[in-house]
């Protein structure tokens, strides 16, 4: 929320006095009207990922009181107070889900992977993490120091595709010791010109924090990589 305040005291210096309802049809004919919707929008999105309950008229309401100067609702101490109670309520509601959310995670890659290592050309290695060739390789072995080219495309247990270079168009480029650690230990493992499929528990992948909005937390991840080369 903190980004977008100067977006919106940039609105108040274009001279934004808007003064109709939050339920009113507004026409966007201008590059201000834009600004201020995509403005909108972005406020919105960041409710929505942060999963706060908000009244839109509300919000709305305190925008223009802002912006046109008028007599706050509120006292500055009731908003302050309002907004420490509302944080500590957020964050436990977050944690909560959060935890739920692990606890799913964790059980479902439990079943996964305790299934998919009685498949053909699966192997299991001591840390737990599973591969199956698609494609041997006849090149060098990365080491920890070296930095390689990839190509790959991650995706969840339930099949949902969250990354792939694949659809970017071009391979990417970095060093063994700075990726996931299911990665680190079969890059490792793999020649130059091979194609693995990975099937990395959430210990080794991003853990119990996850990462961004697709990878939940404690979630098990499936890659299929291909070392194009070493640097």
């Amino acid at each position: 929320m903190k980004k977008l305040i100067p977006l919106i005291l940039i609105v108040g210096l274009m001279g934004c006095r808007g003064t109709g309802t939050s339920d009113e049809k507004v026409e966007l004919k201008t590059s201000q009207d834009k600004v201020s919707y995509c403005i909108g929008t972005d406020i919105g999105r960041n409710f929505k990922t942060q999963g706060m309950d908000v009244n839109p008229s509300a919000v709305a309401r305190g925008i223009r009181d802002a912006l046109n100067e008028n007599e706050f609702a509120m006292t500055d101490e009731e908003m302050r107070s309002t907004m420490q109670a509302f944080q500590v309520e957020l964050k436990d509601k977050h944690g909560k889900a959060m935890k739920e959310a692990s606890e799913k995670n964790r059980k479902e890659g439990e079943i996964f992977l305790a299934e998919n290592a009685k498949k053909e050309g699966v192997v299991t290695l001591e840390s737990g993490l599973q591969y199956k060739i698609i494609k041997p390789g006849t090149g060098r072995t990365p080491k920890l120091s070296d930095t390689v080219v990839t190509h790959y495309k991650g995706r969840l247990i339930n099949g949902k595709v969250f990354d792939s270079s694949y659809d970017r168009g071009e391979p990417v480029s970095f060093p063994v010791s700075g990726v996931i650690s299911g990665w680190t230990e079969a890059l490792q493992l793999m020649k130059e010109g091979a194609k693995w499929e990975l099937y990395i528990p959430s210990a080794l992948a991003y853990g119990p924090r996850g990462a961004g909005p697709d990878i939940g937390p404690d979630a098990t991840l499936i890659f299929e990589i291909e070392l194009v080369s070493i640097k």
